[in-house]
Formats: C-alpha cells, structure tokens, sequence
C-alpha cells in the first residue's frame, strides 16, 4: 500500500451549503481583443470532465474548456497575471474575468489534460509512476513503511503532480498542475465554526464572511454532504464506522464532514455502474472521475469567459517594477516535463496576483525582497508560517473491530476534541485491499510555533527555520484523543507507519499556512505594501493555524479580497 495523503478538516456544517444569490454562471462573452482567437482555439487536450461553478457546462462553455492553455508569448504586455492556478489564483482570475478583464495564468506544473498509457490521466496512489512525484528519482511517500516494509520506489524524474519538498525539520505536500493543491487532496470542505474565526483571521468582518463569502465559496467549489443513510450500510465506509465507536465509547464528538466528491458518482463506483475513482484509492496522485477540483469548478467558468488563458510549466523567477511606464516586468522560465529549463520569456503586467501557494509565494517574495528586486516590502514577508498543526498516527484494532477491505478515499468524518484538547482528528482511509485492522487518523491541532522563510545569499536559496520539536504541542494535543482511545479500547498505537517503532507522523505537513501575512505583509485586502499593484491570493495570508481544512477559508478569503481590489483598484 502506498502512503495516503489525506487533508483534514474541523466541523461540519450541519446542513449542505447552499447556492449563494450571487449567479455563478458566467455571462455569455467573445475574447477581448487581448486574446486572439487563434490562442483561444490552439493547443491540445481538455479540461477534466469540466463543469461550471452551479452544473454542468453549457455548449459554449464545453468549446473553451476543450482549448488547451495559452502559451505566454515572450515580450507581451497583459493586464494582470497571475502566479498559480490554486484556490485563490482561480478566484481571482475569474472574478477579474467576468468584470471582462484579461488575465493570464501562469503554473509550475504540468496541464493533467492527457490520458497516459493506461487511460488515465492521473496515477492510482498503490501504483505510483512517473507522474506520481514532483522531479524525484524516486517517491517520497506520507506513510513511508507498512508492516515493516518501505513503500518507497524508484520512478522516472517527472514533472508529476506531488511535491514533496523538504525543509529543515519538515516535509511539506504540496500538488503542482494546473489546479494546485485541488488536485491531491482529500477534498475535506469546512467552515470552521464561526465562534473560532477570530482567531484565525482577527482583521477580517466574520459577519460578512459568513453571510456572503463562506456560501459563495462553498457553492463555487461544489461542496456538499454524504447520505448518512448510505453511508451507515456502506462497504466503503466501515473504517470511518469503526472509528465513530471508538470516539464515542471514550466520549468524544464525532462529527460529519462536507467534501467536494459527486456522492452519487461514488454510489454508482459501489454499484459498479461506472469506473471506480475513490473506491480504488485515487486521492494522492489526484482523481480520475468523481471528485470536484478547481479545473471542474473555478477554472473551468474562468475559461468558459474567453478572457483567461493558462500557461503550464512555466515557473516565474523575478518580478520588479518595469523600467519604462507603469507595471511590473515578470521573468519565466519554461519547463519541460523532466523539469529541464527550456526558454526563458520576459514580459510586462500592469498588475500581478501571487497565488503559488503559502510556500510558493512566501519563498518568492523573500527572494524578491532580499536581492532587491522589491526593495519596498516591508519586514513581515516570510514570517507567520506554520504546519495547521498537522500530526498522523495510527492504532492497531482488535481482531473483531476489522475495518474493512474496501476503504474509500474521500474521508467523511472526524473526531473534534479542539476545545478540550486542541485537537482535531479526521478518520483516515487506509485503502490497502487487505485487512488492516487499522485506524488512521490525521489530526489538525492547536500548535502555536511559527516559523519564518529568510534568504540564504552563499546557498542562494530560501530557508525555512521549521525545528522537527515544534511539532511537540501537536503531538501532545493529539495525545488527548488517542491515549484515552486506547486505555478504553486496550490497544496500542501503531509503530509501523512512519518508520521504524515510529508512533506519529510529525515530519510533515498538508496545510502550509502563512508568509505574507494578512494586514501585515499586506493590506486587509491582500495588496502588498510597498508596491502598487501586487497582491497576494492564497494560503500565505493565514497565520499558520486555520484550525480546519484551510482550503474553503482561502476560497472564501479570495473571494472577499477580489471583490474589493476589483471595486477600488480595478
């Protein structure tokens, strides 16, 4: 079995979101005249099974989801761009499109819009090839050992859609393509409980989040609930059952919890009336059919505008303010698939969005700040880091609490001891094909160490100063559940997930969170102090702990932060 990446969430909402009054269906329009329509119209390749933010895409919608990614053309001057295509550079780029603003988007890697030998665009996680891992010789899985054998394998360098990138202390996950972190994940989807949002987020109005941004954000990413009713007498569920006994037997809330999977696509898998998705374990390598990333929501109704293309495998590497008039003039470099830099493109942006993720980003603009390519950041870019509090572990069940062979990928609930314990335990599939006798669980905890992103001039590369000791209060805080599952059910943790007699995955983290803090390496909006015209739209804005899942918090964020950039600035 190889590792699982699964991302965890907090509290579920009790009923399903609902559509926001906002219409989400994108106007009827023609390309602006700052893209042509041969650039509209070349290329290779589709969007994955595409849809629009509300159903399925119109007739017009379906022509522009079939145009591959524009190509930047070096030397171009084009009014925004935006650096990545996760959660809150696909907001961006599709609300600056439907106020009929041209936005090119930039991604590190690669398209995912091409079938590989097998059929299928995306590798199953017990099989991982070469499009399994981000430019590695060989994988880096999260559980690295089963029953005491190593999972890791050799594969081919590749561009492949997971990055495992290390740091001093820590390894943090993170997914590379066009639709960034959507792509990997467990598509656990939560509003954090409305009472904890002020310590995640002190500057922003949670009246106006919760009214108008958290439901928009919801309905634009599809988010919806499992059936309880069949989620009790499913097969594939009986790992998350198991887990629900144990947490109540020792007391503890267990919770639902809303995903971005097509429910009724998995009920069909378990009829066996279409191909299986999470059934056969997809999640860590991405998903071949039912779940709902950004290139079936966000990105699919921006391209659906003919006002946004998209140029994958390129990787920008400066941003300074332009020479001559006003804007910024950005260097790319273009990748190919073995990560070889194939070209080099200059052009100019009258404005540029900084949406790479919280390590992208904040590795980016410290570069930037220290080499003097954006002397006029202040001090706070690269602080504000942290993990969400990420910690795994593992307990070997008795013999008469099996949890079945068959495990679907997309988790569903959680244990939530966070008040109490600070600690949040999202029940974990373990999708191996045998009987495991396991519970996994990942847990997002209440961990108050930072860490900070610096310049290291003589290695010429960005620092993160993470120490593998900070993950001690998570470790602690995840004790407060599972200590006192144990001494209830009388079983141990297990010692063979992580390493050798290795009780807690304390070496990495799903949820990268801050870097470029919000109102202070920015405004309350996201616009850079400093440099008119820059802004930051992802994960880097959130001070390290979003308590929850941080995805729908960094949608809805976006959200917010476009809706008054676009009023004031646009």
């Amino acid at each position: 079995m190889s590792g699982l990446i699964t991302h965890t969430t907090h509290i579920t909402q009790t009923t399903p979101p609902t559509q926001s009054s906002e219409s989400t269906q994108p106007p009827t329009t023609t390309p602006t005249p700052h893209v042509s329509r041969r650039r509209l119209l070349t290329g290779t390749g589709a969007l994955l099974g595409a849809v629009t933010l509300s159903g399925p895409l119109s007739a017009t919608a379906a022509r522009a989801a079939v145009a591959a990614p524009g190509v930047l053309l070096a030397g171009e001057r084009i009014p925004v761009l935006v650096i990545g295509t996760g959660y809150g550079g696909s907001v961006a780029a599709l609300r600056m499109a439907r106020a009929g603003i041209t936005v090119h988007m930039v991604e590190m890697g690669g398209a995912w819009d091409t079938p590989g030998s097998d059929g299928k665009i995306f590798a199953n996680t017990t099989t991982p090839d070469h499009r399994s891992f981000w430019l590695r010789t060989r994988t880096k899985q999260p559980l690295s050992n089963f029953l005491g054998f190593p999972l890791d394998k050799d594969v081919p360098k590749h561009t492949g859609i997971l990055d495992a990138e290390d740091f001093s202390g820590i390894t943090v996950y993170q997914g590379r393509g066009v639709g960034g972190g959507s792509l990997v994940n467990g598509g656990m989807a939560v509003t954090p409980r409305r009472e904890r949002f002020g310590a995640v987020l002190p500057s922003v109005n949670a009246d106006e989040m919760y009214g108008t941004y958290y439901p928009r954000a919801n309905a634009g990413l599809g988010v919806t609930n499992v059936d309880p009713a069949w989620w009790e007498s499913a097969d594939c569920y009986q790992y998350a059952r198991v887990g629900r006994k144990h947490a109540q037997r020792s007391g503890f809330p267990f919770v639902f919890v809303p995903n971005v999977y097509d429910w009724d696509y998995m009920k069909r898998e378990m009829a066996g009336e279409v191909p299986r998705s999470a059934l056969a374990g997809e999640v860590l390598y991405g998903n071949n059919y039912g779940k709902k990333s950004l290139q079936k929501t966000y990105l699919a109704a921006a391209r659906e505008t003919g006002r946004v293309v998209i140029s994958p495998l390129h990787r920008v590497t400066s941003v300074r303010p332009a020479t001559e008039g006003t804007g910024y003039t950005v260097v790319i470099e273009q990748l190919d698939t073995t990560g070889t830099v194939i070209g080099t493109k200059t052009v100019t942006s009258e404005r540029v969005f900084f949406a790479a993720g919280s390590v992208g980003t904040s590795k980016l603009l410290t570069r930037l700040k220290a080499t003097g390519a954006l002397p006029r950041l202040n001090d706070e870019i690269g602080k504000g880091w942290g993990d969400n509090g990420n910690i795994m572990c593992g307990r070997a069940n008795h013999m008469w609490d099996a949890t079945g062979k068959l495990q679907a990928s997309m988790p569903t609930a959680a244990i939530d001891n966070w008040e109490a314990g600070g600690a949040f335990a999202e029940v974990a599939p373990l999708p191996t094909g045998i009987e495991t006798y396991a519970s996994l669980y990942l847990s997002i905890t209440n961990n108050p160490n930072r860490a900070q992103f610096s310049w290291n001039a003589a290695a010429n590369q960005v620092d993160l100063n993470w120490q593998r000791a900070w993950k001690q209060p998570g470790i602690d805080a995840a004790r407060t559940i599972f200590d006192k599952i144990n001494k209830k059910e009388g079983t141990i943790y297990r010692t063979d997930l992580f390493g050798t007699y290795k009780i807690w995955g304390d070496h990495l983290t799903y949820h990268p969170l801050g870097g470029a803090v919000l109102n202070k390496a920015t405004d309350n909006y996201g616009r850079l102090h400093g440099h008119p015209g820059l802004y930051v739209m992802d994960g880097s804005l959130i001070p390290g702990n979003a308590g929850v899942n941080p995805f729908v918090t960094i949608t809805a964020l976006a959200e917010r932060n476009i809706e008054r950039i676009l009023a004031e600035d646009l």
